[in-house]
């Protein structure tokens, strides 16, 4: 993969994420299209009312398996620049948990590469998550 890491922003840590951050790292004059993706914390799920979620990640791991991720998107779409960010730690309701964010010269290479970003992420990286529910019960969900 030479020359993505120029082009390519990755990180998994305890800092509220910025998508603000991402767009402007995924700017790019080739780039027609950006696409940026957030996962929020909601206030529900099957399990009934959330109250908040608690992330915990294989840091080192879940960092390379993000690059491998971004590799895909490299090479099967004309991405130009790429950002995934995750977070670790609480999370109230609404906060970010995660941000993809892709340009390229069409917006449907960006949409697409984004879109396969995030499923891959969910799919992938060893990241977790715990849900906190109103009824006082807490249990951890696998990524969907």
């Amino acid at each position: 993969m030479a020359g993505v890491d120029e082009r390519l922003l990755v990180r998994v840590t305890a800092e509220p994420l910025d998508p603000a951050e991402a767009v402007g790292f995924v700017g790019d004059a080739g780039a027609g299209g950006v696409v940026v993706f957030l996962g929020t914390v909601r206030d529900h799920s099957e399990a009934g009312a959330v109250t908040g979620l608690h992330y915990e990640a294989w840091d080192e791991l879940a960092v390379v398996r993000m690059r491998e991720v971004a590799g895909e998107l490299f090479e099967k779409w004309p991405v130009r620049r790429a950002a995934l960010l995750h977070r670790t730690g609480s999370l109230a309701i609404g906060e970010v948990s995660v941000v993809v964010a892709c340009s390229a010269p069409h917006r449907t290479d960006a949409f697409e590469a984004c879109r396969h970003g995030i499923e891959r992420i969910k799919e992938d990286v060893p990241i977790w998550k715990k849900e906190a529910l109103s009824s006082g019960e807490s249990h951890w969900v696998r990524g969907s």
